[in-house]
């Protein structure tokens, strides 16, 4: 019997210091977040990071969190109700971190009678610090818990046909009434030192400017690639002029070379150049978070417009719009029918 267990990043339960603590601790000590050898990662987290991070983060989630909870819980579970019954196979939802963990999910689905599990993380780009953690997890679990289970995993869908449509549609939509000077795509960042480690070729990803552009196996697993090929479709689709649009990467950490340009630094640059009105879409989510709401739709509106901007438009993730959810059930049955 077939099913699916869909993954997203995580949430604390509440946000409150007290149980941001144990889940930074759980995501920042993840191998593939923060990737130098245990006892340095240990030190940084745990001796460093975990010191101040927790009430800083706390305060970030409580700007956030509504009264049903982690907003990416909530809007998790939402798209999760509706792709149901899109599909006759059992359908669950897993975090990576937090208590929604991926072996409940995968338990749920034992319980079901499910041999043949299609993983799905919820990322349209391949990173190791999200795609690939998840894919490596689910296979530890498997052997241990779970050992007749098969696992058939949904690769990164950022060129998809009817992926780009839905981003193009909902830009389209929340565009319609707003005129903007600049449509920013604001993609998480990560290390630099992670594309060249996911390069399978080992020589093709230098990010030197061309070889995202120039064909290779690399880009089958280069988030970089695949963040410029999911603008280059969306903006190809809607018509929109190269000098209305850019690329960006936030939500960096200090210390390490992350890929460029920056999200802040970009915004609160323009207003000084005439772009005083602008849209930030963030295609590297299909779920609204910490780092859209309140990194984006709080934090960088006020700085753009301390800096002299006059609109801020954020424009939400694809969360549990009926079109994105069709689309997923779709894939879905593809698997499933074969």
């Amino acid at each position: 019997m077939k099913g699916v267990l869909l993954v997203n990043l995580g949430s604390p339960d509440s946000p409150t210091p007290k149980d941001v603590k144990p889940y930074l601790d759980e995501f920042l000590m993840d191998k593939y977040v923060i990737d130098v050898p245990y006892l340095l990662r240990a030190l940084l987290v745990r001796g460093i990071i975990l010191r101040k991070r927790p009430e800083e983060s706390a305060h970030a989630y409580a700007k956030i969190w509504w009264e049903e909870g982690s907003p990416l819980i909530v809007l998790s579970e939402r798209m999760h109700k509706k792709v149901q019954p899109l599909t006759n196979v059992p359908v669950e939802l897993a975090m990576r971190y937090g208590s929604m963990t991926i072996e409940k999910g995968l338990q749920k689905l034992h319980d079901q009678g499910v041999t043949e599990v299609l993983l799905f993380p919820l990322y349209p780009q391949y990173a190791m610090a999200s795609t690939l953690t998840i894919l490596v997890l689910a296979e530890e679990i498997r052997k241990a818990k779970f050992p007749h289970m098969k696992f058939t995993d949904v690769p990164a869908f950022y060129n998809k046909p009817d992926y780009i449509k839905n981003v193009a549609d909902s830009i389209k939509t929340h565009l319609r009434d707003f005129d903007y000077d600049q449509l920013v795509f604001s993609y998480h960042g990560i290390p630099e030192r992670h594309i060249r480690k996911t390069d399978v070729t080992k020589s093709h990803c230098k990010i030197d400017g061309s070889c995202c552009n120039t064909p290779s196996p690399a880009h089958d697993f280069c988030y970089r690639h695949q963040c410029y090929e999911t603008t280059r479709l969306v903006v190809e689709q809607l018509g929109i002029p190269k000098d209305k649009y850019c690329l960006t990467f936030q939500s960096r950490l200090a210390g390490d070379k992350w890929l460029e340009p920056y999200t802040d630094i970009e915004i609160n640059n323009m207003p000084a150049k005439g772009i005083k009105k602008i849209a930030v879409v963030t295609p590297a989510f299909v779920t609204d978070c910490l780092e859209t709401l309140e990194e984006i739709a709080m934090r960088a509106k006020e700085d753009f417009e301390e800096n002299g901007g006059k609109e801020f438009l954020t424009i939400p993730c694809l969360n549990d719009d009926d079109e994105w959810c069709e689309t997923v059930g779709n894939w879905i049955n593809d698997w499933a029918s074969k």
